[in-house]
């Protein structure tokens, strides 16, 4: 773990040493007041909880976590750079976890950031503070795995663009089969897999930890979707760095 942290350390370093984190988090921020207030008619519910607030997480950060991650081996690719970094005595789980790690406490960092949200609701009424914060767990989560799919893409190309298009697209998926619309569709058409699609959505357990249930069986799923995409870019790297 040592040299997967200096790696992070490293990266986190590098968002902050360009705009890259001030326009990130400045967007985040904005989108999210924005839906919440105004799309999400916050102050006409007349009701102390985040309910708007972390129905549209999810749809923010599919569309701003790729564009975090599309730079994290793509690049390294296109640059040639990669065969330098892999050359250090780390091995290729060590560079893909370092890179993994940074990008998640950045999100982490970004996620926090909201809490004027919660101070807000607390201001105007008495809300359940306990599902608030099980919520903010989930939603870091989430951003785990977003990043874990865009880490993976970004190691299978050396173009930037494809990359987030292949990440918006997947994670999209992710979150699309938990939808009612979807879920009903598949219903018809392949009753016998709806459930099990539904079951794999991402959007099913957040929704758990947005109505204040932290569930292990939710946490396990979240640490298996991280691993799994984390492995597959391990993979990725390591197969694609002489190319």
């Amino acid at each position: 773990m040592n040299a997967a942290w200096i790696i992070a350390r490293r990266e986190l370093a590098a968002y902050f040493a360009t705009p890259v984190a001030v326009v990130f988090i400045v967007i985040f921020l904005a989108l999210q007041g924005a839906l919440t207030f105004n799309v999400g008619n916050f102050f006409d519910r007349n009701q102390a909880d985040l309910v708007p607030f972390f129905n549209f997480l999810p749809w923010v950060l599919l569309l701003l976590v790729p564009a975090l991650t599309m730079r994290q081996w793509a690049e390294e690719r296109r640059q040639g750079s990669i065969e330098l970094l892999l050359t250090l005595p780390i091995t290729p789980f060590q560079a893909v976890l370092g890179k993994f790690l940074a990008a998640w406490m950045f999100c982490t960092l970004a996620i926090l950031l909201t809490f004027p949200f919660v101070l807000t609701v607390n201001y105007l009424g008495h809300p359940d503070n306990g599902a608030i914060l099980a919520g903010y767990v989930g939603a870091i989560l989430l951003a785990g795995s977003f990043l874990s799919i865009g880490a993976a893409l970004s190691a299978s190309t050396k173009n930037q663009v494809i990359a987030f298009i292949l990440a918006v697209a997947v994670c999209f998926a992710a979150l699309a089969t938990g939808t009612a619309t979807v879920s009903d569709y598949i219903s018809r058409i392949a009753p016998d897999v709806a459930n099990v699609v539904r079951l794999l959505s991402v959007a099913d357990r957040f929704g758990d930890f947005t109505r204040g249930v932290i569930a292990l069986r939710d946490v396990l799923y979240f640490a298996s979707f991280i691993v799994f995409f984390l492995v597959l870019a391990t993979e990725l790297v390591d197969a694609k760095r002489a190319d």
